[in-house]
C-alpha cells in the first residue's frame, strides 16, 4: 500500500543550510535511499567528503558547485549531477544560494559521509 509522507523532518545542521528529509533514516527509517530538500544560504559550503553512498543532486534554484578530483562542476537550476560512492567531493554555493534535492543510495548517515574536519 502506498505510504504518504505528510511532512518532512527538519534536520539541524550548522552553517545555515536547511535540510528537510522526506525519506531516509530519520523520517521513515529507510536505509536503502534518502530524499531530502535542501536550501543553502549564499556563500554556504561544507567540508570535503568521500561518502559511502552515491548521490544525485537535482538543482531547483541557483547553482551548486561541486569540487572533485577533475576540477569544479557548476550545477545550475534544471540540471543534476551524480557522484559515486568513494569519490572525494565538496559542495558549495555562490552569492545567490541554492535550493536542491539530494537523493542518496544507500540513505545518508553522517558516519557514511566521511567528511573532513572543519578548519
Amino acid at each position: 500500500m502506498p505510504e504518504l509522507i505528510e511532512a518532512p523532518t527538519r534536520i539541524p545542521v550548522p552553517g545555515g543550510k536547511v535540510i528537510d528529509e522526506y525519506v531516509g533514516r530519520v523520517t521513515s527509517g529507510e536505509s536503502a535511499v534518502s530524499v531530502a530538500h535542501m536550501t543553502a544560504p549564499p556563500g554556504w559550503s561544507e567540508p570535503a567528503q568521500a561518502p559511502d553512498f552515491d548521490e544525485v543532486t537535482l538543482v531547483l534554484r541557483g547553482a551548486v558547485q561541486v569540487e572533485h578530483e577533475g576540477g569544479v562542476t557548476d550545477v545550475r537550476a534544471g540540471q543534476a549531477l551524480v557522484t559515486r560512492a568513494g569519490e572525494r567531493v565538496r559542495y558549495l554555493v555562490g552569492d545567490e544560494g541554492a535550493e536542491y534535492v539530494a537523493v542518496c543510495l544507500p540513505a545518508f548517515a553522517p558516519e557514511l559521509a566521511h567528511r573532513d574536519d572543519e578548519d
